[in-house]
């Protein structure tokens, strides 16, 4: 079957790790080269027609990776649907109506089943389309560690606990991301995924209407215009749904703009802002200048983030299993 090809320029990067296992022995990244040896080929031409149709797809599919790692760990449980008495990741409220690209996960692990029956887990899958994406956007290509497994339950309490809130200071970003193991140089790296994509305009409505949330310094800092231009499309009221890219100037691809954006309070979220209104010590400052002025920089410590939080509580073995369909455990599968 011949790869699609579409004429997008991808940066490739592709890092020198040891090639027998990931830092914690649990991943590596030859994992199915004997077990599945399409397997990139066929995520890769399903992320690329996804993207082709619908460009914003690619940010929505690297969030899908991002949420489901936060909660339990790199395990597929952001995939599975509500079931009995477990309730689904998908209904928490940073996920409800919000989280996008089931059907594409759907329609790729189809594929593997027909080319791999019961091999290629659903996190496994989540990982190399989160890869997919961004290059396929102009970001960077990297190497993706394999081997994970799917869990057998979801948490939405998790999901409502773990995964940060838009309105959330840079404390509490610097303890949620501690909390995975992550520290705050992959905070500022990971932040940069916000250069694509749009988000709905209830998750920065607070923002841009209540001065007082706002630190003194970037009140005066912030463009009119630019904050003009946010409340008309989200107003104090109503228009919850209606969407803004996160990164104004370039929200269709990975770059490094997002840094010079948050550097002139330019950013859409909070979460975006008080990177840099709250950083007291100017340390966050100066990596977002580095990454601003050096784009090659962002895509190498972005990628090593990305690498560091696809190892998160990860399973193997015999933990967890191989899922037949990505949006229920096989017990309940079977049972259909």
């Amino acid at each position: 079957m011949e790869t699609l090809r579409i004429p997008l320029i991808s940066v490739v990067l592709i890092l020198c790790f040891p090639m027998i296992s990931s830092y914690d022995g649990s991943l590596i990244l030859v994992y199915y080269k004997e077990l599945c040896p399409l397997v990139e080929e066929l995520v890769k031409r399903n992320v690329e027609i996804a993207v082709l149709r619908d460009p914003r797809m690619a940010a929505s599919l690297l969030r899908l990776h991002f949420h489901d790692c936060f909660v339990m760990g790199c395990d597929g449980s952001v995939l599975l649907d509500s079931f009995g008495v477990m309730v689904s990741e998908k209904e928490a409220v940073p996920n409800f109506n919000s989280l996008r690209g089931f059907e594409l996960i759907d329609q790729i692990k189809f594929d593997l089943e027909e080319a791999c029956p019961r091999t290629v887990s659903c996190a496994d899958i989540l990982a190399i389309v989160a890869r997919d994406a961004v290059a396929l956007r102009g970001g960077p290509r990297w190497k993706v560690w394999l081997g994970r497994r799917d869990s057998l339950n979801s948490s939405f309490d998790g999901a409502n606990q773990f995964l940060p809130a838009p309105n959330s200071s840079l404390e509490m970003l610097i303890a949620n991301f501690k909390r995975q193991g992550l520290d705050i140089d992959d905070l500022v790296a990971l932040s940069g995924s916000h250069t694509m994509g749009k988000a709905r305009c209830l998750s920065f409505k607070q923002r841009i209407h209540d001065d007082s949330i706002e630190e003194s310094i970037e009140s005066l800092k912030r463009d009119k215009i630019f904050e003009k231009i946010l409340r008309s499309i989200c107003p104090e009221s109503g228009h919850d749904d209606a969407l803004a890219p996160l990164d104004y100037m370039t929200s269709a691809r990975f770059d490094n703009y997002y840094y010079q954006n948050i550097l002139q309070g330019k950013g859409l979220l909070q979460t975006d802002n008080v990177l840099i209104t709250q950083d007291l010590d100017g340390e966050i400052r100066r990596k977002a200048w580095s990454y601003a002025s050096d784009q090659q920089l962002f895509f190498s410590s972005f990628v090593k983030s990305m690498v560091k939080m696809g190892s998160i509580n990860v399973l193997t073995g015999n933990q967890g299993e191989i899922r037949r369909h990505c949006r229920f455990v096989n017990s309940n599968f079977d049972g259909f």
